[in-house]
């Protein structure tokens, strides 16, 4: 079910509501450049600055946007195990195609509880679950062993990794069944992950670049391992310079450069600074675009 791109879509706002002429706008964009899927409500898309009525109604509204062209696969993690079971629940009334849960944050459980945590949402969730491993943001690690355990109840699936770990990733592969799928949650990794047997990526970059991003990954699986790496070094500058300061800061600048979105961001976040790595961003961006990647 998850192979490919996903793209963890940002969540544009205008004058601090949520620009939804933009945001259809880039669902359609995404849509045609060939995506198999779209993430509401996860990091990119700053779900923890969304009040629960927004990010209800966000949801909502892309299922809607969408209207079953790909996958809507919505952001409904909580370091509360109560709230995380009311997105979720709210999610799959809405029409979603499945979840993306993210491990608990700054509550910080050992690795029975997040064994629980999860279970507990996989047992009162009729669709199927991406687990969302991303430790520099959570404080805490999605062990091997225990996604091992958890892709043992039928919902849970998947799981999008940003633990930057190989090593980790491999051993997850290597222990859970071959139908449980582990994508990247690193654009940078990308192409190492699909090596170790991964099966698509839930990417940031793919904002700007959805249609090669998707042919990276095409390229891969159907053999043609040159062609995919030459578009994956192409766009490797583009990978480390859209976390030159915290995501989605600078893919929302890149956004708005392109006319596509306001580079407007909540509060604690601030607009990307003016540096020499935000003009060689913006110069590279450009380029690009210019010799017809998109």
């Amino acid at each position: 079910m998850f192979n490919g791109v996903f793209t963890a879509i940002v969540t544009p706002f205008k004058n601090d509501k949520i620009d939804y002429d933009s945001y259809q706008k880039l669902i359609e964009i995404q849509i045609n450049k060939g995506v198999d899927g779209i993430v509401p409500c996860g990091t990119t898309g700053e779900s923890p600055t969304l009040s629960y009525e927004e990010h209800e109604e966000f949801i909502r509204k892309t299922v809607e946007i969408v209207n079953k062209r790909v996958l809507v696969i919505a952001g409904t993690g909580s370091n509360s195990t109560k709230e995380a079971l009311e997105l979720t629940t709210s999610a799959y009334k809405d029409g979603v195609d499945a979840i993306l849960s993210v491990n608990p944050y700054y509550n910080r459980p050992t690795q029975e509880g997040l064994y629980q945590h999860f279970w507990t949402i996989a047992e009162n969730c009729p669709i199927p679950i991406m687990l969302y491993n991303i430790p520099s943001r959570t404080g805490g690690n999605i062990l091997p062993e225990t996604v091992q355990r958890l892709s043992k109840h039928p919902k849970i699936c998947a799981i999008k990794e940003a633990s930057g770990d190989l090593i980790q990733m491999a051993r997850v592969i290597a222990l859970c069944d071959k139908d449980f799928q582990l994508l990247s949650g690193d654009d940078s990794l990308l192409l190492p992950i699909l090596s170790i047997g991964g099966s698509g990526i839930v990417s940031v970059v793919s904002n700007l670049f959805p249609k090669t991003i998707k042919q990276i990954i095409t390229h891969f699986e159907n053999g043609n391992l040159m062609e995919s790496k030459k578009l994956f070094y192409k766009l490797f500058p583009i990978f480390q310079l859209s976390f030159q300061e915290t995501n989605p800061i600078p893919i929302k600048m890149a956004l708005e450069w392109s006319g596509l979105c306001s580079s407007e961001v909540r509060l604690p976040l601030t607009k990307l600074s003016n540096s020499e790595n935000s003009e060689k961003y913006k110069k590279l961006i450009f380029q690009l675009k210019d010799e017809g990647y998109e």
